[in-house]
């Protein structure tokens, strides 16, 4: 268990990113209104039994359903208002819509590898990573208190922040593990700096310290 009190730098704020878990998939929803799945749902409330979850002061979401979903049980649990913000949803992938799996991971594979463009009107890797960079800098500067914050966001900007975090060149290696999200990674903010990587949100909490 991370704790915020040893960080160095007394204005930095431990950020705990988390992506939605499993998800309803329907093709005829634009994929932002997509809900989570009851597995998705029982996930997030698995990820309530980690130690970390009562040392947090503020929570943020992206606009997407997904993501409120999730959060509204963090918030539940811990009496914490949640502010969503538009900034902080996956890559803009409206120009194609809902695309058959195999499609979609194709087209992926292009948008990680040609970060620079335009994969079939999708928004560029490069500009997706700027704008969720800038995303919690803004908010670790902005939110109130002075302990860590909650994001639940999604797995692509996820990736693209951990390559950022590492200092490599945008890649999907840097994805989170599985195939049904619902993970999280620490960083401290405003320092972009890495504390731990992708761990899943229904992981056995770490025994306390004696």
């Amino acid at each position: 268990m991370v704790e915020y009190r040893d960080l160095a730098t007394g204005m930095s704020r431990l950020v705990y990113f988390i992506t939605h878990p499993d998800v309803v998939i329907d093709p005829i929803i634009p994929v932002p209104r997509w809900p989570l799945s009851e597995r998705g749902l029982a996930r997030m409330r698995r990820l309530l039994r980690q130690p970390w979850i009562a040392q947090l002061e503020a929570i943020y979401c992206s606009t997407e359903q997904k993501a409120i979903d999730g959060t509204a049980i963090l918030g539940d649990a811990t009496g914490l208002p949640f502010h969503q913000l538009a900034a902080l949803g996956e890559n803009d992938r409206a120009a194609t819509g809902y695309l058959p799996a195999a499609e979609f991971q194709r087209t992926a594979d292009e948008f990680f590898a040609r970060p620079h463009e335009s994969i079939r009107g999708w928004e560029r890797a490069a500009d997706a990573q700027t704008r969720i960079v800038a995303a919690l800098d803004d908010i670790a500067r902005r939110a109130p208190g002075t302990g860590p914050i909650a994001v639940i966001s999604h797995g692509g900007v996820g990736a693209l922040l951990m390559c950022q975090f590492k200092r490599v060149a945008i890649s999907r290696a840097e994805e989170q593990p599985g195939t049904s999200g619902g993970n999280y990674f620490v960083c401290r903010m405003p320092d972009a700096i890495l504390v731990h990587g992708w761990t899943p949100i229904d992981t056995e909490p770490e025994p306390r310290r004696r």
